[in-house]
């Protein structure tokens, strides 16, 4: 660790400024030019360090690492053994391409480095030598004085040393829903990064007024350089359904490889065939049982996926993320502009005597005024009619409206008011020409308060004031009720404030003093007393209707949704129990996540569904937590706070429209719409995929099961080959994955979204698959078996038997297709045979293919095959009603008997 780093540990925030100025040796005038060149030699340049990257070529190396292509490369060198040189060539195209691809993606994913380097400010303003002058920003050093101002983007981590009126929008480093009013005053030494308030952090926004800082860190040794070295030094996780397809590939690659090498054994040393013969019969062997359709399959199913999801606003940017979403147990969501509208609504007005509850969200200006749920007009309400003026006049917020939206500028807080004042029918516009401003006292944070002086249309003068209560309160000796002014009941109000910010309201007083300035000019002096208090504002960014709709969705499908967010635990609560997260549980705070061991955390994890105040270390730790206690996690986020937590959940939900570009580029996947909504539709298309991935798995093992058996009978019982590795490969390659494709489309089941998540550790095959891959095997076996020796003790040629064995295992398949749409319920009706149409055209689509190798004389003399009679494709299309009529009686039985349903896809 660098003087620099460890200067970082220090805390700068509790510390005086004086103090700091002294420690950092930075002059009120500002570092010498030499000086400031020394420092610069001695801790480098304020900009983050790019991360070290492989080269291009082991970049392309490292994708093919990865089980599935090591199944492809297997299929390629049996049919390279075999002299199938185009097969072998397709393969290895196929292995190629997949290959590019993860290429691609994760040049992709390297951006999110560059998009935090490119928040760092590329100018600041500086004292140097008793001169402002502005210089690239990565000159600064610790110690230069820097000089902030509305619309600047803050150069370094800065201790405050003189501020004015300033305001930081730090959403994207704290989650902070507003802007944060600055000061200059230390602070308590635990505070919270977004309790700092004597602290501007590097990449955030100054909204409002002007500040001077010292520079106490800079490049890697900010809070932004430390989120950037904990996002580079997160790998890429694998997905559960890549971890499962890795140990079922693995587990049947050593089952091939020991049927293999058992028959070769078996037939050299007890059988004495030659070795030559018995390396043909294992490779054979090897070909019938190795998926080589699996890879291509499982790509196209996640592609579709895709599609789907982006006419559904979620726009996927790794593909294995489309089956993860399917697999989450755990869904982690940040509050602000995620689960939350992002925009200020004022939701309560207290006056004396009445408490009025404002409808409508968000900054349509839309809504009314209601008392015990009946509606109102504030006409009819002296106090709650000047509170809306007050609201609206002492304001410096502008609404807009663009395209149908509306929008605020300014301090959303304001804007809020403005908001308010609309609904009540007190137009920005109107009430300035009505009641026109002469003069302002800004906010200050010294102050807390803003006053502005107008006058009526009678000429006459008013001092209208909003502010944080306790300091209004201070200013107000009375009281406005229906009545008239009263003195004032300090009790009832000090009340109704404890109450509406127990309901994570912020709060705003507004009061009014019938009074000109004593002076030309409106002063602090005229804002002392004399006011007389007219109402309790309580302001909150409001929950989405459709995120309440989808927190109660994903609950239904038994997934939890935790809320994990910068804002202050007061605020977090209340929006929670809104949203009904975290209803009757504790809610805890990253302070208190800080103090937490590794072990500990775990233990409480999943007890709590509410955390406020997180860092970005702070959410990267629950993350990880949850996954280590075995959880399926996905975190949604928009600010660069969040860029390492995305990164390391298993599926990482960035928004489009608010997010930071640091947080799309380490997402799996990105809201186009903002909407928490559309996680709920893309974890229903996740759990879809997943269906049909293993429907195709549950289709396409018994055709390699079938054909395996038939060659292990053949060589266990001495018998001619029915089979010849090349019309195996014909049939997996062409026919099962031909087939297989259509279950790609199979539409999602009515219950998808009933189901709990599946277990984390779930293997890709369950007791129950294993039975019915073994049953179906058989099916197929005995018949294209039977049907061959058959064939063979009637005198048929070998070509012919064959031929009619590999046609028995096709025409299987298609019917064993219909079955596999749904795993329990029955085929025979009219939407288990038609209600995907895709199955048809596969079918449709495949029988030219398998008439062509029958018939066709050029197909013939490759694959040996010969031309069948009418008589022995009823015998065909026999064998394969065997497996279609034997899967439909074991479903029956297995509704009857209501076995396996539980361990098994709940299908209807």
């Amino acid at each position: 660790m660098t003087e620099h780093e460890a200067g970082m540990e220090r805390n700068w925030h509790a510390s005086e400024h004086q103090d700091v100025a002294q420690m950092l040796d930075s002059p009120v005038g500002g570092l010498s030019g030499e000086e400031a060149a020394r420092r610069e030699r001695e801790y480098g340049p304020n900009r983050l360090a790019p991360p070290k990257r492989r080269g291009p070529l082991r970049r392309l190396l490292a994708q093919f690492h990865n089980i599935l292509l090591y199944v492809m490369l297997g299929a390629a060198l049996v049919t390279a053994l075999l002299g199938h040189w185009v097969d072998t060539a397709v393969l290895l195209a196929a292995v190629v391409l997949n290959a590019i691809i993860g290429f691609i993606q994760e040049g992709k994913a390297e951006s999110a480095l560059d998009a935090i380097r490119a928040m760092l400010s590329p100018r600041a303003t500086v004292l140097r030598g008793g001169t402002r002058m502005e210089i690239d920003a990565a000159g600064l050093v610790p110690g230069d004085r820097v000089l902030l101002a509305s619309g600047d983007r803050v150069p370094a981590d800065l201790r405050l040393v003189a501020v004015k009126e300033l305001r930081v929008e730090e959403a994207a480093l704290t989650g902070e829903s507003v802007p944060v009013e600055k000061a200059a005053a230390r602070v308590a030494v635990d505070a919270p990064l977004g309790d700092r308030l004597c602290m501007a952090y590097s990449g955030t926004l100054v909204v409002y007024g002007q500040a001077e800082g010292v520079v106490v860190a800079t490049g890697a040794a900010t809070e932004l350089g430390r989120i950037n070295h904990m996002l580079d030094s997160i790998g890429l996780s694998s997905t559960p359904l890549l971890r499962q397809i890795d140990r079922f590939g693995r587990a049947l690659a050593v089952v091939i490889l020991g049927a293999a090498a058992a028959t070769f054994a078996f037939g050299t040393l007890l059988r004495e065939h030659s070795a030559g013969e018995m390396f043909l019969m294992a490779v054979a062997l090897t070909a019938s049982a190795i998926p080589e359709g699996l890879p291509a399959i499982m790509t196209v199913t996640l592609a579709l996926g895709v599609q789907r999801m982006a006419r559904k606003q979620a726009i996927i940017r790794r593909l294995p993320a489309v089956e993860t979403l399917g697999s989450v147990t755990v869904i982690c969501s940040d509050k602000t502009g995620t689960l939350t509208r992002n925009e200020m609504t004022v939701q309560r007005m207290v006056c004396a005597g009445h408490v009025f509850d404002v409808g409508g969200v968000g900054y349509a200006p839309v809504g009314d005024f209601s008392v015990d749920g009946r509606i109102v007009e504030p006409v009819h309400y002296p106090a709650l009619e000047l509170a809306l003026r007050i609201g609206v006049l002492c304001n410096d917020a502008r609404m807009r409206q663009d395209e149908g939206a509306w929008w605020v500028e300014g301090d959303p807080t304001e804007g809020a008011l403005l908001v308010a004042g609309d609904k009540g029918g007190f137009s920005v516009h109107a009430a300035e020409v009505a009641w026109p401003r002469l003069d302002s006292v800004p906010f200050e944070s010294e102050h807390r308060f803003m006053a502005t002086w107008h006058r009526d249309a009678d000429g006459e003068s008013w001092i209208f004031v909003k502010g944080a209560p306790e300091r209004v309160f201070e200013m107000c000796d009375a009281q406005l009720d229906g009545h008239g002014e009263r003195p004032l009941d300090i009790d009832y109000w000090r009340r109704m404030a404890t109450d509406t910010a127990a309901q994570g309201l912020r709060l705003l007083a507004l009061a009014a003093k019938r009074a000109a300035p004593r002076g030309e000019g409106l002063g602090f002096a005229d804002c002392e007393e004399g006011f007389v208090l007219v109402a309790l504002v309580g302001i909150i960014d409001p929950p989405r209707e459709e995120a309440i709709r989808a927190v109660a969705e994903c609950h239904r499908a038994g997934i939890r949704v935790k809320m994990i967010t910068g804002d202050h635990a007061e605020t977090a609560r209340a929006i929670g129990a809104q949203l009904a997260i975290g209803v009757g549980r504790p809610a805890i705070t990253g302070a208190e996540v800080a103090v937490m061991d590794d072990a500990e955390l775990r233990r409480v994890v999943m007890d709590v569904d509410v955390f406020a105040r997180a860092s970005p270390e702070h959410k990267l730790r629950l993350v990880q937590a949850l996954q280590d206690s075995g959880q399926v996690v996905a975190m949604t986020g928009d600010g660069v706070n969040d860029a390492p937590a995305l990164k390391r959940a298993d599926v990482g939900i960035a928004m489009g429209r608010k997010g930071a570009e640091a947080a799309k580029e380490s997402a799996d996947m990105v809201l186009a719409d903002d909407n928490f909504a559309t996680i709920a539709a893309a974890v229903r298309e996740g759990r879809a995929v997943y269906d049909n991935l293993k429907k195709f798995v549950l289709f396409m093992l018994p055709t390699n099961g079938g054909q395996t058996l038939v060659v292990i009978a053949a060589i266990l019982f001495e018998l001619t080959l029915p089979l010849t590795p090349a019309q195996v490969l014909w049939v997996n390659m062409v026919t099962s994955t031909c087939l297989g494709l259509a279950l790609a489309f199979e539409p999602a089941e009515g219950n998808i979204m009933r189901r709990h998540p599946r277990p984390p550790g779930e293997a890709l095959l369950s007791g129950f698959f294993v039975w019915r891959v073994a049953l179906v095997s058989v099916l197929m076996m005995t018949g294209a078996l039977g049907l061959f020796l058959w064939e063979l003790s009637l005198g048929t040629s070998v070509e012919t038997a064959r031929t009619m064995a590999v046609n028995a295992i096709v025409v299987s398949e298609m019917f064993y297709l219909i079955n596999s749409r749904h795993v329990f319920s029955p085929a025979l009706s009219r939407e288990g045979l038609f209600g995907n149409r895709y199955v048809l055209v596969a079918i449709a689509a495949c029988l030219p293919l398998q008439l062509a190798y029958t018939h066709a004389p050029a197909l013939q003399a490759v694959f040996h095959s010969a031309s069948l009679t009418p008589l022995e494709w009823s015998k065909v299309l026999g064998a394969g009603l065997l497996v279609f009529v034997g899967a439909e009686l074991e479903k029956w039985v297995i509704r009857r008997r209501g076995a396996f349903g539980s361990r098994a896809l709940p299908h209807g």
